[in-house]
């Protein structure tokens, strides 16, 4: 027992040093890249929790390059997907790690943890990070962001929840003292968590970007708007039309500059997303308690 504390004590020291220099270097140097707020937000959040691996994506997906070519850099399929995730998974996230310190501190059952995270999750990444912080790509009404957001956020929240579930319930158990809030290794086990729940929710957010569902990364230049590459068209309200089917396609074409977004689903094709999304998350939930 004392050795695999004494191991999880080096794992967690060396991995807390890591994560210092990563968030310090991601907080500092992303406010010279050209993206919006909010994304420079979401990335330095999820380097709080990732690490390394954070700072790694920083630089591969999202830092400009050189001067003038953020859009270009930004333009591959992969990174609009990758700013997708990231937008999704801190707001999330944050959401999440929030009620599970809660759900610790007051000693909750597995099953009402779970029950507290999904919801405080969905509900900080739809109502804030998704339809607050985006509103002005919904032309600037909070609530046409939130009736326009509500379905990318139950999609994309059901892989970040499957991943964090299954990570936090064998962590829990095989790190020592990870069920404490007050400890490094509670929160490296969170980091763990956060980390599976991005792996688990880019693939959906590919279809999403796609599909004109969820934004990608954008390029912000001085006394310009954000511009969205992967269109974004189910979120500025061009897709989500009222009809017989719930929505109908959108009355105008994809920008030239987004060439990765296809036309929006309708409803009869998002029910199949989500029952799919809905087995990931409780394969996740059943392998984190197994």
């Amino acid at each position: 027992m004392a050795s695999s504390v004494s191991f999880w004590q080096g794992v967690v020291t060396v991995w807390g040093i890591l994560t210092v220099l990563a968030v310090g270097y991601v907080a500092i140097d992303i406010r010279r890249t050209p993206e919006d707020p909010v994304m420079k937000w979401g990335f330095v959040i999820v380097t709080v929790f990732t690490g390394p691996l954070g700072a790694f994506l920083y630089v591969l997906g999202c830092r400009e390059p050189l001067p003038g070519t953020h859009e270009t850099f930004v333009r591959a399929a992969w990174r609009q997907v990758l700013g997708s995730t990231m937008h999704c998974v801190a707001g999330d996230g944050l959401g999440i790690v929030a009620a599970a310190v809660i759900a610790s501190w007051g000693h909750w059952p597995w099953g009402w943890s779970l029950i507290a995270e999904y919801t405080t999750g969905f509900l900080f990444g739809w109502t804030i990070f998704q339809a607050l912080f985006m509103k002005s790509v919904a032309g600037g009404s909070y609530k046409a962001s939130l009736y326009n957001t509500v379905w990318p956020e139950f999609l994309s929240m059901n892989g970040v929840m499957a991943g964090m579930a299954l990570v936090m319930g064998r962590g829990m158990h095989i790190v020592p003292r990870a069920d404490d809030p007050a400890t490094p290794e509670f929160w490296f086990v969170m980091g763990m968590a956060l980390t599976a729940g991005l792996l688990v929710a880019y693939p959906i957010n590919a279809w999403l970007v796609h599909r004109g569902l969820k934004h990608g990364m954008m390029t912000v230049r001085p006394h310009g708007r954000p511009v969205p590459l992967a269109s974004g068209l189910f979120t500025s309200g061009q897709a989500l039309r009222p009809g017989r089917a719930g929505m109908s396609r959108p009355r105008s074409t994809v920008p030239s500059h987004a060439p990765h977004a296809t036309s929006p689903p309708n409803a009869a094709e998002l029910r199949p997303m989500a029952l799919l999304t809905l087995g990931i998350l409780g394969l996740g939930i059943w392998m984190g308690v197994v």
